[in-house]
Formats: structure tokens, C-alpha cells, sequence
């Protein structure tokens, strides 16, 4: 496959610039999850503050679930949408103690994501991008998660066609990616867009994959 191909030689070129970042190990499913639901609209570090935030108020999982509502968006209202993401955390709390009796999410890591999908995409807050993150990050399996950056830079390099929903682009990056190459892609491709693929005024002289660009190259042209 042609774009497989290039993939392949942007993972490298990646790889040269930012290094090969390697999985970091398992983590709780659920922990994942709930903190994913939290980065919704928000930068890492609101992310974070607010999970901290409810983590402290809250040291378990079954105290949240028997929190008021209006309490875990207090706690959690730093990262914004408050209100919504208290109401789906609760409610997916409530979901898995009423299917396994348990607060956990552990199942999860045994499924490829189209189970994962069929079991858990019918929850609200729990989509085609949260699934891949818990899959990648908390199970270590080749799942890749199309963020924000990801997205544009995916779109830019002529990997998925530019007007591409996200969801779109994580189906059709699936089959792109070499086997091995899911977790490493991911977190250059952040480091790419933090640091260089800005949304607006790309760093494109900078770009160690700017070969590989159709969008850089037509910017530079004009």
C-alpha cells in the first residue's frame, strides 16, 4: 500500500527529530477513561488539574458514583463543560457497577477496539477517540487515538483526504500505520503539532517531514 509507505517514512523521520518514545506500561482502564473524558474540550494541564481535583475529593471511584452530581462538577470545574462531564462520569459509573458489579473497566484490554466499540460506544462521552486512548495508552495495543493534532496533521501530510472528519481519519489510518509503529506515531505526531505544525503559522521551515507535505509545500509556493 502506497500510503502505508509513507507513513512509514514519516514514522522515521519522526522518529529522527523527537525519538522513539516507547509504551510506558499498563494502566487502570477506568482511570484512563475518566481522565480522557476530562481532557473533552480542554488542554492537558486543565486535564489534569481537574482529574487531581476529583481524585482528592473523591479517592475512589465508588465515592464518586454516590456523589451528587452537581458536587463532582465542582470538583471537576476547572477543566470546563462541567456539568456535562459530571453527569457521564456518573452515568458510566453507574453502567459498569450495574454490568459487572464492579468499578473496573479491566474487560476492555482483552477486546480489539470494534468489540470495545460495540460494548462501550453506546455511553455518552465514550467515543471512537476515547476508546483508542484508553486501548493505547492504558492496554498497550496498536490502537491509534486521532486528537486535535493528530487530525491536522494527518490531513496535511495527505494521509486522509483534508475535509476528513476525525473519526473518518482514525478508519482510515488503521491499515496505514506499520505494525509496532501505533504508539510512537501518536506522540511525535503531538510533539509535530505542539511544537511545529501549529494550526495557524506552521513552522513548515522547521518540519522534519515537510517532504512528505502536501499542504506545507503548497503554502510555500504561494
Amino acid at each position: 500500500m502506497v500510503r502505508k509507505g509513507k507513513t512509514g517514512h514519516i514514522s522515521r523521520a519522526l522518529e529522527g527529530r523527537f525519538g522513539k518514545p516507547a509504551w510506558q506500561g499498563p494502566r487502570d482502564p477506568l482511570d484512563s477513561l475518566i481522565k480522557t473524558i476530562l481532557s473533552q474540550n480542554t488542554n492537558d494541564h486543565n486535564r489534569d488539574r481537574a482529574y487531581e481535583s476529583l481524585r482528592e475529593r473523591y479517592p475512589t471511584w465508588e465515592k464518586v458514583l454516590r456523589a451528587k452530581t452537581e458536587e463532582i462538577a465542582e470538583a471537576i470545574k476547572v477543566g470546563g463543560l462541567a456539568n456535562q462531564k459530571s453527569a457521564r462520569i456518573k452515568a458510566i459509573l453507574a453502567w459498569l457497577k450495574k454490568e459487572y458489579g464492579r468499578l473496573a473497566l479491566d474487560p476492555i484490554c482483552s477486546m480489539d477496539f470494534d468489540q470495545a466499540l460495540a460494548t462501550y460506544g453506546h455511553l455518552k462521552g465514550i467515543g471512537v477517540k476515547t476508546l483508542a486512548v484508553v486501548l493505547m495508552f492504558a492496554c498497550g495495543q496498536d490502537v491509534f487515538p486521532v486528537d486535535t493534532h493528530v487530525h491536522r496533521i494527518c490531513g496535511r501530510l495527505g494521509l486522509v483526504p483534508a475535509k476528513a472528519t476525525a473519526d473518518k481519519t482514525f478508519y482510515m489510518m488503521r491499515d496505514q500505520i506499520p505494525r509496532g509503529k501505533v504508539y510512537s506515531l501518536h506522540m511525535n505526531m503531538l510533539a509535530l503539532g505542539r511544537q511545529i505544525c501549529h494550526p495557524g503559522n506552521p513552522r513548515c521551515d522547521a518540519c522534519p517531514v515537510f517532504k512528505h507535505c502536501q499542504f506545507g509545500q503548497e503554502r510555500t509556493r504561494l
